[in-house]
């Protein structure tokens, strides 16, 4: 199997809260809620950059399409990572989450690999970390090489 990954699924709880979140409180383009003519068909998606999507999906369709029960989310169980040019972005993301209501779960601060990195859950807790790592000349958008998450 090829790592090509081209689609990342969050489950939500709350379709219209977390939609505002992405596209009102950090400014990601949409076209909104799509499907709702199906059962468990409702779900938002969002171009990201090199092709990538994220979707919005409620966890009870999540759930019925997998055959899976809902369970508790996890916060811990994985991370999202958003990497940025500079230590002053990594502050200006952070900034912008908390103005669109994400719970800081850690200040944006040095981190033990030499860079600059916070952390911050969506309305459905899941974990974004926004990160600055000094060793990538690209601005940090591509690779993760040399840091221990996302």
């Amino acid at each position: 199997m090829k790592a090509r990954i081209t689609l990342l699924t969050l489950g939500v709880d709350d379709l219209e809260t977390s939609l505002a979140f992405y596209r009102d409180g950090m400014g990601w383009s949409t076209q909104g809620i799509v499907g709702t003519e199906f059962e468990h068909g409702a779900v938002a998606f969002f171009d990201l950059e090199h092709g990538l999507r994220l979707a919005l999906w409620p966890r009870k369709s999540l759930a019925n399409d997998s055959g899976l029960q809902v369970h508790s989310p996890a916060a811990t169980d994985f991370s999202i990572a958003h990497n940025v040019a500079s230590k002053e972005e990594v502050d200006e993301v952070m900034q912008q989450a908390a103005r669109a209501g994400a719970r800081i779960v850690k200040p944006a601060q040095k981190t033990f690999w030499g860079g600059y990195a916070g952390y911050f859950q969506d309305p459905d807790q899941h974990l974004w970390e926004v990160a600055w790592n000094p060793q990538w000349t690209d601005g940090g958008a591509d690779t993760r090489s040399n840091c221990a998450s996302g």
